[in-house]
């Protein structure tokens, strides 16, 4: 956990935020959540709440990307620890948990006002290349793997809506199932 006030603001808001939403996440909650004094509000962040919420983002974004970039090789080893950390944080937080990002696109405003959309966009962007270059890496030719990772992030995000919406684990479990042979199906077969 991050030690700065500022840094404590900013994971604080993107944990209220994948729970919550971006509307209904204030700057009170991110304070309690937080621990930090009010002061600190406008010293860190003189944007106010949309600062935060930019912040948080790009926090969640990062955040991600460097998961992904660190879960190994395999895609398929990639994809199963993915899956197993979406399954826990479903589980261990009652399906409160969804993506911050996801919330973001979904609840911001038009492009280009405050950033959010942009910012929401660009992560998204991140992590699809994230992932594609880890196709790439397999064997899978860089147009189909940029296809591939679409496919992917979007099938997941649309897991963890249903599994939200639904209060239920499966549709995650469904979801993993198919990717796993979509992608094995994409990876090139060595030859003896």
């Amino acid at each position: 956990m991050p030690t700065g006030t500022r840094e404590r603001m900013i994971v604080s808001a993107a944990l209220l935020v994948r729970e919550k939403g971006a509307r209904a996440t204030s700057i009170d909650d991110v304070l309690r959540h937080s621990g930090a004094p009010r002061g600190s509000v406008y010293h860190h962040f003189p944007g106010g709440r949309d600062e935060l919420l930019l912040e948080a983002t790009r926090y969640a974004s990062a955040f991600v990307t460097t998961a992904l970039q660190r879960a190994g090789d395999d895609p398929l080893a990639a994809l199963d620890a993915f899956i197993a950390g979406y399954r826990s944080a479903l589980l261990d937080g009652d399906f409160r948990p969804g993506c911050p990002i996801a919330a973001i696109a979904v609840e911001a405003p038009e492009p280009g006002q405050d950033g959010l959309l942009d910012s929401a966009g660009a992560a998204f962007t991140d992590w699809e290349r994230a992932i594609a270059q880890r196709y790439v890496a397999a064997g899978v030719d860089p147009t189909r793997a940029r296809d591939l990772a679409t496919t992917v992030l979007a099938a997941l995000e649309g897991a963890l809506i249903l599994c939200r919406a639904r209060r239920e684990i499966a549709p995650l479990g469904v979801v993993h199932q198919q990717l796993r042979e979509l992608i094995a199906r994409e990876i090139p077969k060595e030859t003896p």
